[in-house]
C-alpha cells in the first residue's frame, strides 16, 4: 500500500517557486530546493523528480494560475477594456517597485533559459498563445461594449498589448522606478487601444 504523503504539497510547491523566482534556475541549487521545502533528497526527488522536472511543474502551475486568474478577471470586469488595462499597467501595481524588480517568472525563465531547455520554450508558446487568445476575448467585449475603435483587429492588438507587457516586465527588472513604467505602459495603451470617434 502506497504511504500517503506527510507534507503539504501546496505549501513545498510555492517555496520551491519563489525560490526559482527570486534566485533563477541556475542560481537555485538542490540545497536551496531541500531548505525552502522542509524536505529530505529522497523525499523531494520522490514526490518531484529532479531539479528539471520540479522546475517545469511549478512553472506550469505558475503559468495556469496567471491564465484562469485572467479569466476570471474577464468573466467578473465590468467593461472588458479595464481587463485589458490592468494586464498592461498590472507590471506597476506596486508603488514599492519590489514587485517590477521582481518580474514574472515566465519572464524571468524564458529570457534565462528558452534557448537551451526546449520544454521552457514550449511552456513559454503555450501560455502566451492562452494569454493572446483571453486579451482577444477582453477586446472584443471592449469593441461591443463601445470602449474600442470598431477598425481595430483584437488579435493584432492582443499580440501587440502582451508584447508591451513583457516589455514593461523587461524595463521593470532593471530597476526603472514606478512612475516611469507606469508612464510608459499608459503611453502604450493609448496608441493601442484607440476609443471610437464620438
Amino acid at each position: 500500500m502506497v504511504r500517503p504523503r506527510e507534507f503539504d504539497e501546496s505549501r513545498v510547491l510555492l517555496a520551491v517557486r519563489d525560490e526559482f523566482w527570486d534566485k533563477g534556475y541556475a542560481a537555485t541549487s538542490m540545497a536551496d530546493l531541500l531548505r525552502v521545502s522542509g524536505l529530505g533528497k529522497g523525499s523531494l526527488y520522490g514526490a518531484f523528480g529532479d531539479k528539471r522536472a520540479l522546475f517545469l511543474r511549478v512553472l506550469r502551475d505558475y503559468d495556469d494560475a496567471n491564465l484562469s486568474t485572467l479569466r476570471a478577471r474577464v468573466d467578473s470586469a465590468a467593461r472588458g477594456i479595464d481587463v485589458v488595462r490592468e494586464f498592461v499597467l498590472g507590471p506597476a501595481g506596486d508603488p514599492t517597485g519590489a514587485a517590477a524588480r521582481r518580474g514574472c517568472l515566465l519572464a524571468n525563465s524564458n529570457a534565462e533559459l528558452a534557448t537551451g531547455t526546449p520544454e521552457v520554450a514550449a511552456e513559454a508558446r503555450r501560455s502566451y498563445a492562452a494569454l493572446t487568445t483571453v486579451l482577444v476575448a477582453a477586446l472584443e467585449r471592449a469593441r461591443n461594449e463601445g470602449d474600442l475603435d470598431p477598425d481595430v483587429d483584437p488579435a493584432e492588438a492582443a499580440r501587440a498589448l502582451l508584447v508591451a507587457q513583457l516589455g514593461i516586465l523587461s524595463l521593470g527588472r532593471t530597476g526603472v522606478d514606478v512612475d516611469t513604467l507606469t508612464a510608459t505602459a499608459r503611453a502604450v495603451l493609448d496608441r493601442l487601444l484607440p476609443a471610437p470617434a464620438r
